[in-house]
């Protein structure tokens, strides 16, 4: 057993680079999960720099001094924020206030209807299922009563939280924008000079998530504006607030979309109840998702790597337990940055023989 054991630890870290590269990775996911509430703006940082390093080396790549190019797309991300802030939450937030209003009467009427089901349809519901139905609804609004009091004691701290975002990440972002080459020059000199292995994999994962990340913010874009369109021609009350549902969606790969399914038809029956606006309207959501899955997601992934569903629905559910929804955003490039970590890893050719 002693024997397999070090035959195994010759054929895999025999490399010093391998080693090496091993030890990295574990002080980058330790700092990650250890530190990871303090240098949060770090983080949303970098994810913004990525994101929009590509327009900066469009305007590069059309002659536009770097100072210059980083600049004019800092001040289009500083503009965009703004947007944000002052047009899209207000009216977001008085959607929100609109439905919180308008649940009760929401509840009275599914109560109505879950009360008529047993005379409508006797041989398949009892009067039992729907007692237990209307208690455990019962439950789950409790439920989230408390957890809207619990965060609405801690409104001061989330203020502070968000404040020292706005103030801390677009500085972030424009010095990881302007100085980014100092930056990667300064990471390198504390980096072995024999790091072939590590270049393959930076160079590969550097592609893969700056691909990743601009790909699903402009996914995001076009299924929320899309779907906020649709649900505004139709009429569907709330359709700011479930078109950024439905944006967000994409964030959770095969199972984002079955979830906002839920209150996309839930307001939909509340509005039209079961008539042929409800069923308009969930066609053309089943459209959008198919639009999004079939057309849009294979060109603006073309080039990331080809993850099998089940490695993408585990990396999700795992780095999602760790990190929330960071981690469920960045599930795909950290199981892309496993792929290409076992890919680039040196193995020896044949293992020892055991005695």
């Amino acid at each position: 057993m002693i024997n397999v054991f070090k035959s195994w630890i010759q054929r895999y870290f025999s490399n010093e680079e391998a080693v090496i590269l091993f030890v990295l990775l574990v002080l980058a996911f330790t700092i990650i999960i250890s530190f990871g509430g303090i240098l949060g703006p770090v983080f949303v940082g970098v994810v913004l720099a990525f994101l929009m390093q590509g327009l900066v080396n469009l305007l590069k790549a059309r002659r536009v001094p770097h100072l210059l190019a980083v600049s004019l797309v800092f001040t289009l991300f500083v503009s965009s924020l703004f947007a944000v802030i002052f047009l899209l939450l207000p009216l977001v937030w008085g959607q929100m206030v609109s439905l919180f209003g308008e649940l009760p009467r929401m509840l009275e009427r599914g109560q109505a209807l879950l009360t008529s089901l047993p005379e409508d349809y006797p041989d398949l519901i009892s009067e039992e299922q729907i007692k237990s139905w209307m208690n455990a609804a019962g439950n789950e609004v409790a439920q989230m009563g408390q957890w809207v009091l619990s965060n609405s004691l801690s409104t001061i701290t989330n203020l502070v939280t968000i404040l020292i975002y706005l103030i801390l990440v677009p500085i972030l972002v424009f010095f990881f924008l302007k100085d980014k080459d100092l930056i990667s020059q300064w990471l390198s000199s504390m980096l072995p000079r024999k790091r072939t292995l590590l270049t393959t994999v930076w160079d590969e994962m550097d592609a893969q998530i700056a691909n990743y990340i601009r790909g699903k913010a402009i996914e995001i874009v076009i299924v929320g504006a899309a779907s906020y369109v649709v649900f505004s021609f139709m009429g569907l009350n709330y359709a700011a607030l479930l078109a950024i549902l439905v944006g967000l969606s994409v964030i959770v790969p095969y199972i984002g979309a079955a979830v906002v399914t839920v209150p996309v038809a839930l307001i939909g029956a509340f509005q039209w109840g079961w008539t042929s606006e409800f069923f308009y309207l969930m066609m053309a959501y089943g459209i959008i998702q198919a639009l999004d899955g079939n057309v849009l997601v294979p060109f603006l992934f073309s080039e990331v790597v080809n993850l099998h569903p089940v490695a993408i629905i585990v990396a999700v559910l795992f780095f999602g337990s760790i990190w929330g929804l960071w981690g469920v955003f960045f599930a795909i490039p950290l199981a892309t940055l496993i792929q290409a970590v076992l890919n680039a890893w040196p193995r020896g050719d044949t293992l020892p023989a055991a005695e």
